[in-house]
């Protein structure tokens, strides 16, 4: 294939890379040489991929994880446009700012439907197994070409702003890598079948409500330690889903699968590790309670979270 998905991964190591060199040349940042550490063993991560040992590779998790445990990594202060030159170019500009960002889904979409079965002297144009990103990976490339034409600038000063947006959000950006592997990890320890064994020895799962409820609070419990409902469901589904709600009861696989991960994005609204959502904008918008987001979205998670267990009791 042409465009493959390892290429991508390649030039966002290359990204990570410059952004170390650029953090390591910032003498604002209190902690700059630790910073400039963690986004280079990240960039190692991205740059190795599959060549990397998977010893080496859990290494450089856990040297991060440790740099960001102990306060290693902190915000420097990126050079950026006055406040008034940024205001006089987005007047100037009006709704074209707009452009790049909505590029990105277009050509995605375009791209993974349109062009899927595109073959170039012989070569398919995309790689098969990672249609999507690949995709995207050529649509992000497009959307900072527009933008750097669309504001007559370079792509050097699109890698500072790749800077600072990362400085803002710090290491919480790992978090949905680090927990993904995470997932895998309880996957391969065998924690659904811990799950399962102790559900049955010290829960009455002969009450259906029981069993509903252990399970869909599980996936949302699961969900707030993980940051992730896709890593929570095989440890449940393996668990309580499939040997007592549809093993034990007869339920539906669909339903119990669809209201299960529903549950699960019930424990996203509640927990810090889900980054993406609920750290990374309280640190964008410069709010002053880190938990604000979560504290919003309980009153709305919970309440939820209960109308799922009833829907799964009356439907499953």
């Amino acid at each position: 294939m042409i465009f493959k998905l390892d290429y991508f991964y390649v030039l966002l190591g290359g990204m990570l890379a410059l952004l170390s060199v650029l953090t390591l040349r910032d003498k604002t940042n209190p902690r700059r040489w630790t910073t400039a550490l963690f986004w280079a063993l990240y960039a190692t991560a991205y740059l190795g991929g599959e060549a990397l040992p998977p010893v080496w590779a859990g290494a450089l998790m856990v040297a991060m994880a440790l740099l960001a445990g102990f306060g290693g990594v902190s915000m420097g202060k990126p050079a950026v446009l006055p406040e008034s030159e940024r205001r006089a170019s987005a007047q100037r500009l009006g709704h074209k700012l707009f452009v790049p960002a909505l590029v990105i889904p277009a050509v995605t979409m375009a791209c993974s439907t349109l062009l899927k079965d595109v073959k170039i002297s012989g070569l398919f144009l995309f790689d098969q197994k990672h249609m999507t990103l690949a995709a995207l990976g050529v649509a992000s490339v497009i959307a900072l070409g527009i933008a750097c034409r669309t504001l007559r600038t370079t792509p050097l000063q699109g890698a500072r702003e790749f800077r600072r947006l990362v400085d803002a959000m710090g290491w919480a950006i790992v978090l949905p890598h680090m927990l993904a592997v995470l997932g895998l990890l309880f996957s391969e320890a065998g924690v659904g079948k811990a799950v399962a064994h102790v559900s049955t020895s010290y829960i009455n799962m002969d009450w259906k409500l029981v069993a509903v409820s252990v399970y869909c609070g599980g996936m949302a419990l699961f969900t707030i330690i993980m940051g992730n409902g896709f890593a929570a469901f095989p440890v449940m589904a393996g668990g309580v889903g499939i040997p007592v709600l549809v093993g034990v009861y007869h339920g539906n696989p669909a339903l119990m699968a669809a209201i299960g991960m529903f549950s699960g994005y019930c424990g996203t609204l509640m927990t810090p590790m889900a980054a993406n959502f609920n750290v990374v904008p309280t640190a964008l918008l410069d709010l002053p309670d880190r938990h604000a987001v979560i504290k919003a979205q309980v009153p709305t998670a919970l309440p939820l979270l209960a109308a799922n267990i009833l829907l799964l009791y009356f439907l499953m």
